[in-house]
This record gives C-alpha cells, sequence and structure tokens, in this order.
C-alpha cells in the first residue's frame, strides 16, 4: 500500500494534468478497494451475492460496521496517522496546484475528483480533519465556492466542507472566523447560483445548526466488537494549537444567533429542522 500511495503523491504533485488525473484514479482505486472487496467467503455466500447483484456489475459497499475488521483498512488507517502517508494532506496541496491553473472544463472536472476524494478521506479517516482547523485549508475550500466557478465544483465543495466540520467544534469555529457563513449566505443569495446549488447550500445550514459535542478524541479500528479511544498522532500534530481542539461548543441557538447577522429566515430554518430532524432529533 505504502508503493501505491508513494506513485499517487508523485503524481499529485505534478503539474501535468494528464499525471494529476492518474494520482486522482489511483487513490480512487485504493478508496473502492478499500469500501468494497470483501475479502474471502464462503463459496455460498459468495453465489448469493453474485445472484442478488446479477445484472450489476458494480461491487456493492461494505457495511460501515465492517470495515474496522478488515485488514486492508486497518493498514490504511495505520498509514494515515504519519505525515508521509497522509491522503488528505496530499488532496489539499493537489487541489491549490490545480486553482492556479485557472477555470476550464478539464481542470473542474480534476478538482470535482479532487474534492470528492477528500470527502471520502475524511469519513474513513476523521482524524484527518483537523487540518481544515487550519485557516489556509478553510480558505481553500470557501475559495471553491466562488459564484464564478460551476455548479459541480461548489457542489462538491459543499460535501466537503460537510465532511471536515463533523464532529469538530474547532474546525466550525475557524470556519466562522474566515467568513465562512458570509461566503455561504452569499452563494445562496446570489441569482446566479444554480437551483442543485441552493438546495445543497441549504442542507449545509441545516447541518450547521446542529448542535455540537466537545470533541478531545478521534477513533482509531480495533479487532474488538467496539472502537479503542486514542488522539491521533497525526491530529495532534497537525491542529493549529492544543487550545484550538478544546475550544467551545455552541448550540443550536447560539448558532441561530450568528447565522441570523447573514440570514433573514433562520428562525425557519430551525423551526423545520427541528420538525423534520433530517440528521437525526436534536
Amino acid at each position: 500500500m505504502e508503493a501505491l500511495l508513494s506513485h499517487s503523491f508523485d503524481y499529485l504533485s505534478s503539474y501535468d494534468p494528464n499525471k494529476v488525473r492518474k494520482g486522482l484514479r489511483q487513490v480512487e482505486g485504493l478508496l473502492a478497494q478499500i469500501c468494497l472487496s470483501r475479502g474471502k467467503q464462503t463459496a455460498a455466500a459468495e453465489k448469493r451475492r453474485s445472484m442478488a447483484s446479477a445484472g450489476n456489475q458494480q461491487s456493492s459497499p461494505k457495511a460501515l460496521d465492517e470495515l474496522p475488521a478488515d485488514p486492508a483498512f486497518r493498514e490504511f488507517y495505520k498509514l494515515q496517522e504519519s505525515f508521509q502517508w497522509n491522503v488528505a494532506m496530499r488532496l489539499v496541496s493537489c487541489l491549490e496546484h490545480l486553482l492556479d491553473h485557472g477555470n476550464d472544463g478539464s481542470n473542474d472536472l480534476l478538482i470535482v475528483a479532487a474534492l470528492n476524494l477528500i470527502h471520502g478521506v475524511l469519513l474513513l479517516h476523521p482524524p484527518s480533519r483537523t487540518i481544515f482547523s487550519r485557516e489556509n485549508n478553510m480558505n481553500l475550500l470557501l475559495d471553491l465556492l466562488d459564484p464564478g466557478n460551476c455548479p459541480a465544483v461548489q457542489s462538491a465543495t459543499l460535501l466537503a466542507l460537510v465532511s471536515a466540520l463533523l464532529d469538530q467544534p474547532a474546525n466550525t469555529r475557524t470556519f466562522e472566523e474566515v467568513d465562512g457563513l458570509l461566503t455561504v449566505t452569499s452563494l445562496f443569495k446570489s441569482r446566479s447560483t444554480s437551483r442543485e446549488v441552493k438546495l445543497k447550500l441549504v442542507e449545509f445550514l441545516y447541518f450547521y445548526l446542529m448542535p455540537e459535542t466537545p470533541n478531545t478524541t478521534t477513533s482509531s479500528p480495533s479487532n474488538g466488537a467496539g472502537l479503542h479511544r486514542s488522539p491521533s498522532k497525526a491530529a495532534s500534530t497537525l491542529a493549529a494549537s492544543d487550545h484550538r481542539m478544546g475550544r467551545e461548543t455552541r448550540t443550536t441557538d447560539d448558532k441561530q444567533r450568528i447565522l441570523g447577522r447573514y440570514l433573514h429566515n433562520v428562525a425557519d430554518l430551525v423551526e423545520d429542522l427541528k420538525e423534520t430532524a433530517p440528521f437525526g432529533a436534536i
């Protein structure tokens, strides 16, 4: 796995779009193998799975509770704890290079691919989210929400942003401090914003308004039924400072007041959030 990541990182750091594309595909292939491959199965189980998926050439994804027991996932997770093999950091650097290439169709496709991979990697390895407690990394995502970018880039950015903020109050404070809410609400109010992106922006605002819980430790996969709780080595190093990791959490009421500076109908959003509970009960 180290050899594959090494080759992928070499391609991702290139200024040649073809090499960058190859690097992104290699990372995608690795993640697909981890998330889709089910390893050894009994003949009967394999036959049942084949019959169930007849006519469908795609492999079915593993359930989340299957991942910690998978050797490939465990190896990948362990590698992500170091700077040398951390995929999220390399993808962020790749995005920075891509932004320098300007706006054109082929470059936009590479940006969307990189954002989708960031979204997936941050879900597979939550400690990597701490890189977005840094203002420059958070600003990188906000730059991609510029009204001049295509809807595909804006939509992919919102998904990556959700995974960067998920269970990370320190990242959310950084998002607020660099005027993330102004960026999001301005895009929502813009007449040039597509309907599809506006729907995703509303979903993002629902997500933002959810109450927060402190997050001082991160999960590491284990062979047992549960998870061993231990701080990530890379996460603790990548965090801007120790006090940022323990920064205050905010309730829905707190966030409603903050968001109200930029949007007038926040009370309606909160009421709808409580009634529909799209992410579970508040």
